[in-house]
C-alpha cells in the first residue's frame, strides 16, 4: 500500500469511528480536521465537500464488512454452514465495531427521510447485503439444503429483523443476553428452513 493509500486508510477509519457517533450528518471536513489535527486544506484536497466524505466514509465501511464477513463466510459450503457463518461474522462485526454501533445501523436511522446520494448509497448497500443473504438461501434450495418452500427474501428480512433486534438490546437496552437471544432467533430461522437430513449442528447458542 503506497503512503498516501495508508493515510486516506487512516483518515477513513477515524471518520468512521466519528460518524458513528456524531452520525454521518455531523461529519464534515471541519470536524474531521479538528480530530486529525490536520488542516482543512488538507482534507478538502483528500474529499472536495462534505457530501463526498460521507459517501467515501459508507463506502470504506462496506469495504471492510466485505472483507470481514461477507468474503470469508461465501467460502464457506452451500446451507447451513454458510448462513451461520454469515450470522457470526456479523454479530461479531457488530460487537467489534467502532465506538457509536455500526454505521450501518445509525446511518438507516438517521437517513430513512433524508433524500439524496448519501442515502442513495447506504440504500444501494443495504440492498445488495440483503441480497447476498437472499442468494445464500436460493443456492441452498437448488442444492437441497433447504427446503423447497423456503422464502429466500423471507428469510432475509427475518436475519435482518434478528440483528436490528441485537443493536437495539446491546446498545441501548445493555442486555448481557442480547448476542445468546440474537443466536437462538437465528437456529430458529435456521431450522425452519433446513431440510431434515442436512439438520445443522447446534451453533453457540448459551455463549454472551
Amino acid at each position: 500500500m503506497s503512503k498516501g493509500l495508508d493515510t486516506r486508510t487512516s483518515i477513513l477509519d477515524r471518520a468512521a469511528e466519528l460518524a458513528s457517533q456524531l452520525g454521518l450528518s455531523g461529519l464534515t471536513i471541519g470536524s474531521l480536521a479538528d480530530e486529525l489535527e490536520l488542516s482543512k486544506s488538507g482534507l478538502f484536497a483528500h474529499f472536495g465537500s462534505k457530501e463526498t466524505l460521507q459517501i467515501q466514509v459508507l463506502e470504506h465501511a462496506a469495504a471492510e464488512f466485505a472483507e470481514q464477513v461477507v468474503l470469508p463466510a461465501l467460502r464457506e459450503p452451500r446451507g447451513a454452514p454458510r448462513l451461520r457463518a454469515i450470522f457470526e461474522r456479523w454479530l461479531d462485526w457488530a460487537r467489534g465495531g467502532p465506538p457509536g454501533g455500526c454505521l450501518f445501523v445509525a446511518a438507516a436511522v438517521e437517513l430513512d427521510d433524508r433524500p439524496g446520494p448519501v442515502r442513495d448509497r447506504l440504500v444501494a448497500f443495504q440492498r445488495q447485503w440483503l441480497d447476498v443473504i437472499r442468494r445464500t438461501v436460493q443456492l441452498g434450495i437448488e442444492a437441497g439444503r433447504f427446503r423447497s418452500e423456503a422464502d429466500p427474501a423471507q428469510f432475509a428480512q427475518d436475519l435482518y429483523g434478528v440483528m436490528l433486534a441485537y443493536h437495539h438490546a446491546a446498545r441501548l437496552l445493555r442486555d448481557p443476553a442480547a448476542a445468546k437471544r440474537a443466536r437462538r432467533a437465528f437456529e430458529a430461522l435456521l431450522a425452519a428452513a433446513v431440510t431434515p437430513s442436512h439438520a445443522p449442528r447446534r451453533g453457540r447458542v448459551t455463549s454472551t
